[in-house]
């Protein structure tokens, strides 16, 4: 576990139980069998037979707390079937347990001694919304993005191996069918055929990730079947080969090829798994707890990769969610009754930034039709499926695979085309590689849009977008601009059109600033900011990009009621930074630079080095994001805590002044 000296808030993970005796009391009645499991050993001394109500009450449980407290419903509510089997089943936290993404791991932490407190997941201080081993001993790997749980599971399964004593400890990961397809999950798959492991993969196949899948592989898992009664007498003849000495585990594999050949030449079909000498079970009914225990039971002693196919429903249960899953990924506050979502009358509100992305990018492909858009799994998430539904064939979705867009992305700018790539700042983490060789060397003119950046709130740690600033600065000939307003949003992607070389636009999560988003289009100059409050006799200049202009604003107008005159400039561009507005500040005793994002590297470190670089004699105030790792709350509650709103602007000033 990492030491919470390195987190904020300083204790991130204490969370006590939110309810009283008299609900706790209710609960008991209400969902009898759960509330009596305060750990999976609790869970272990059920008949089988039992589990079936257990799996109902984790979902009443479930539709009872995520009405009130939002978070991932659908996913949840599809994989209860599969979590209470496994905890059944393996001997957790001693078994290793590692989940993808996470989006589906509620039923995992109400299993695990976390109910009485699951009130306070996704809140400031509380429970993760994702497994983390910094909360449980029963969550064995982090989980926030898709891909990772076959290489940490085999990693782990190996190392057991390795360590006298743990040889006997199982590993399963568990997968979903949208994850599967990221070339991290294949290249996951290739090394567990190729190393000594007895790793044990479920796929839980929902046909759906958080929009429609996308790809061949989908489909093809869509109609993979195999019989149960093969894979059982394959097993059997092997064991009996090998009790009598007849084969050993380096003939293991061959005798494994072998066979899964002559299943092929005689059924037809090829199985991609047992291609990669993963022996493959299934499908089976996901939502039938006591066969998926059964089926379990009869591999779990299994040596050597295999892989458990099972088909659920997301958001089993609740007839919305089955119907509508997309919309139900994370619903937000909900009738229970009803399944009425609870929707803010606001007719004249502002919309949400990706909204205002989504509607440009159609005027941006009706002026040119060298415009086209691309996603990563994720056309309602950023709003490229406006787009994608408005002009078909102008966007793509190219499923899980963010490196692969970045990298498709530079195909298409090489064949002369203007590619908008649309991905989740924490996502494109994932495609740093492909972002410097594959666009950024070749000078390709590929717009990043960078989708909640900043910090994201309730998602927390695994999804803040802290650090595409200080990753995509460094890299030679990459234009980095950050707007403060929709408008400004609309000038920076309507400019790339006559620009070349790439360019990465960042923006936040959530409403943008004015309903009236739809202003004429016209060019910014790269390198070109503005100001937005000049005053006579200034004792300093704050220097913002991105929406921490507000902030910056707010601390303005408290300090000049306290009598002390600051300018403030909205400075757009990363880089190139303005010069001109640079050289001004100069004149000033005291530079404040604010961002929303890491400030290890970021802007107010790209400031500073200009600053230091002409020789600058005053001092420097860089605030945003300190070099801690920040967990989940409120957007305000968390800019707060890491000390760059306007009341830690105001209270930074007035130390100097």
């Amino acid at each position: 576990m990492s030491s919470n000296q390195n987190h904020i808030p300083a204790d991130p993970f204490n969370p006590v139980s939110a309810l009283s005796d008299e609900q706790k009391e209710a609960d008991s009645r209400r969902f009898p069998l759960l509330s009596a499991i305060d750990s999976p050993e609790d869970l272990r001394k059920l008949p089988v037979e039992k589990l079936p109500e257990v799996c109902s009450e984790i979902r009443s449980f479930l539709i009872d707390r995520l009405s009130n407290n939002p978070g991932h419903f659908a996913s949840s509510m599809g994989s209860v079937e599969i979590i209470t089997a496994l905890h059944y089943v393996f001997n957790t936290p001693d078994d290793h347990l590692v989940f993808d993404v996470g989006h589906q791991a509620y039923s995992h932490k109400l299993l695990t001694g976390r109910r009485d407190a699951f009130a306070t997941q996704r809140t400031l201080g509380g429970l993760s919304g994702f497994p983390n081993p910094d909360e449980s001993k029963y969550d064995s790997f982090i989980a926030g993005h898709a891909g990772n749980s076959i290489s940490a599971a085999l990693g782990m399964a190996i190392a057991d191996k390795m360590t006298p004593g743990h040889e006997k400890r199982k590993t399963v990961a568990l997968i979903g069918d949208a994850s599967i397809s990221n070339g991290l999950a294949f290249e996951g798959l290739n090394n567990a055929s190729n190393n000594p492991n007895d790793l044990l993969i479920i796929l839980n196949d929902n046909e759906m990730s958080i929009d429609d899948n996308v790809g061949a592989l989908h489909a093809y898992l869509s109609e993979l079947t195999t019989s149960e009664r093969y894979n059982r007498l394959r097993y059997n003849i092997y064991q009996k080969f090998r009790e009598k000495g007849l084969i050993g585990d380096a003939g293991k594999r061959r005798l494994l090829r072998f066979n899964n050949a002559m299943k092929s030449l005689i059924s037809g079909d090829q199985n991609i798994f047992e291609g990669l000498n993963i022996r493959y079970f299934g499908p089976f009914d996901g939502h039938d707890v006591q066969k998926v225990v059964k089926v379990l039971k009869e591999i779990k002693d299994m040596t050597g990769p295999r892989i458990l196919h099972l088909r659920t429903l997301k958001g089993k249960g609740f007839p919305n969610a089955e119907k509508d899953p997309t919309t139900w990924h994370a619903p937000g506050l909900f009738d229970p009754s009803t399944g009425e979502r609870h929707k803010k009358n606001e007719p004249d509100s502002p919309l949400l930034w990706q909204q205002v992305f989504g509607n440009t990018m159609v005027e941006l492909a009706d002026m040119d039709n060298r415009v086209v858009g691309i996603t990563a799994a994720m056309p309602s998430g950023t709003s490229m499926g406006i787009l994608m539904s408005q002009r078909p064939g102008r966007g793509f979705d190219v499923g899980i695979s963010e490196g692969h867009a970045v990298t498709f992305a530079g195909g298409l700018a090489s064949g002369g085309k203007r590619p908008f790539v649309a991905i989740y700042s924490s996502f494109l983490q994932r495609a740093y590689d492909n972002v410097i060789h594959d666009v950024a060397i070749q000078g390709l003119p590929v717009t990043f849009c960078i989708d909640r950046a900043g910090v994201v709130g309730e998602d927390g740690v695994t999804h803040h977008g802290l650090y595409d600033l200080v990753y995509l600065r460094c890299i030679p000939g990459m234009r980095i601009a950050s707007p403060a307003d929709e408008e400004t949003l609309r000038n920076l992607m309507f400019s790339q059109l006559e620009e070349e070389g790439p360019l990465a636009v960042r923006y936040p999560r959530g409403k943008a600033t004015s309903p009236d988003w739809k202003t004429p289009m016209k060019r910014i100059p790269s390198g070109k900011g503005r100001m937005i409050r000049e005053t006579e006799n200034p004792q300093a200049m704050i220097m913002t990009v991105g929406p921490a202009l507000h902030d910056a604003l707010k601390a303005s107008d408290i300090l000049e009621s306290d009598g002390i005159r600051v300018e403030v400039a909205d400075m757009i561009w990363v880089k190139p930074l303005d010069e001109e507005l640079l050289r001004r500040a100069m004149q000033y005793p005291l530079i404040v630079t604010v961002e929303d994002g890491a400030v290890t590297g970021g802007f107010g470190s790209a400031v500073s080095e200009w600053l230091t670089d002409h020789d600058y004699k005053g001092k420097i105030i860089r605030m945003g994001v300190p070099d801690k790792w920040v967990h989940q709350g409120k957007v305000a509650e968390l800019k707060e805590l890491c000390g760059y709103d306007a009341a830690a602007i105001v209270s930074k000033i007035k130390e100097v002044l």
